[in-house]
């Protein structure tokens, strides 16, 4: 072995028993184009350019041909390049074979001609690292795509975060290479990794990420069964057929036009429907889905542990799926108290509203909610029965007197509890706690 090769070594021990990988890069290459009267050697390190200079006193910073720090060891010059360390690239690709600075020199000694090079060299990264600039107006990877994509699959899920959160499109061969990798994505890349990204993407453009993973094909390994719901169909009242991954799509974009910046509410948005699937069953030629939000919650909370949210934020997604229902239904006094005391109503109140929007809905029972929740600012001591002491007395042929205050007691708390909800339920009432009660 030559002795720069000898030195190459050592200072890759070194470099390693400090807790940092190094190796030489493509020994057998660099070994045909050494210039024995200027030996210089590439290699590879994971290792910073302040720990490098602490290990090496006389390494200097560089910016040129990919390499960041150089060392002269004895007669030999040693470039340091950064190692792969992305956990989602191709394993091929881990393994820097090539430099620049190997390629000229390989060129010029006829042993390997540039046409001949693998696109992969080592170099720093970015966010943007493999993306050619967004102000063209279209997320493009640089180079061959395909190839681009194996150095990082994650580079498949960044371009979908780019094209969802700046509004411009994937360019066409970008998103066919997508296409083709999506299975082997995460095989790949970590779920953390890809959560990273998801929370990159701002509310107001979830939607559309998720969009543009289930055009990809993402999704259908990712959330199958967010995925699935595109094969349910239902109408709309006018008879309008729709999807209920499409409604989900529209419940997303709607909620952040009230709660905007809203990044769990919207969250939650992506999951209310998701209990459909188990609970779809048809009945009298119409499809149901009974207690879907309360099956939709268990099925969330399965979904939220396989991508490691924590405990905290998979009780507020799961509380804001299994509550969704509750504002579509006539609340009574009694209702509309129980659902304020929520912690998350103002964003179930929201959640209902986008629901609506998505449906082209029916707004009776949420209007008649938002009037019913303004009487909750107002005590129950001081609510109003339907029948004033005067109205009672007439409809039962009283004079004043105690009997009366009771009679209105008794009514008002039947109509907190929900009991009574109209003028002639309130009349059979006070008629029947007037024969009950034997107060004549």
């Amino acid at each position: 072995m030559a002795q720069p090769f000898k030195d190459a070594n050592a200072i890759c021990k070194t470099i390693m028993r400090n807790g940092y990988d190094a190796y030489v890069i493509n020994a057998v290459l660099q070994e045909k184009a050494l210039d024995p009267a200027a030996p210089e050697l590439d290699l590879a390190t994971d290792a910073p350019l302040a720990e490098l200079q602490k290990l090496f006193s006389e390494t200097e910073a560089v910016s040129e041909d990919g390499a960041y720090a150089r060392v002269r060891h004895g007669d030999t010059l040693f470039n340091f390049h950064p190692a792969e360390t992305v956990d989602a690239s191709h394993p091929e690709e881990t393994v820097a074979r090539l430099t620049r600075r190997m390629i000229d020199r390989l060129d010029a000694l006829g042993i390997l001609p540039a046409s001949q090079i693998s696109p992969y060299l080592p170099h720093c990264r970015d966010d943007h690292d493999g993306f050619a600039d967004l102000a063209g107006g279209e997320v493009r990877l640089l180079g061959i795509p395909d190839e681009s994509i194996r150095q990082n699959y994650l580079r498949a899920v960044r371009a979908l975060r780019f094209s969802a959160n700046y509004n411009i499109p994937v360019e066409a061969n970008t998103l066919m290479a997508i296409l083709r990798a999506s299975r082997r994505i995460l095989d790949y890349v970590s779920v953390k990794d890809i959560m990273d990204e998801w929370r990159r993407v701002e509310a107001e453009n979830m939607a559309t990420f998720v969009e543009l993973l289930y055009d990809t094909m993402i999704l259908h390994w990712f959330l199958p069964e967010v995925a699935t719901l595109a094969r349910i169909k239902q109408k709309t009242e006018e008879g309008v057929e729709y999807t209920l991954f499409e409604e989900t799509l529209a419940v997303m974009r709607h909620y952040p036009e009230e709660l905007p910046y809203d990044w769990y509410g919207t969250l939650a948005c992506l999951f209310h429907d998701v209990g459909k699937l188990h609970t779809a069953e048809y009945a009298g030629g119409d499809l149901h889905f009974f207690q879907h939000h309360q099956v939709g919650a268990k099925v969330t909370r399965k979904i939220l542990s396989r991508l490691g949210f924590p405990p905290d934020e998979t009780d507020l997604v799961c509380n804001l799926v299994r509550g969704h229902m509750r504002f579509h239904f006539m609340l009574t006094d009694r209702g509309i108290r129980r659902f304020k005391a929520l912690d998350q109503y103002p964003r179930l109140i929201e959640m209902a509203r986008a629901d609506i929007k998505a449906v082209e809905g029916n707004y009776k029972e949420f209007n008649h909610n938002l009037k019913m929740l303004e009487r909750t600012e107002t005590p129950e001591e001081m609510l109003e029965p339907l029948l004033n002491g005067a109205q009672i007395m007439q409809l039962l042929g009283l004079k004043p007197g105690p009997v009366v205050g009771l009679i209105r007691d008794a009514l008002l708390k039947a109509q907190i509890a929900g009991d009574v909800t109209s003028l002639e339920e309130a009349e059979h009432f006070v008629h029947d706690y007037w024969n009950k009660q034997e107060l004549h």
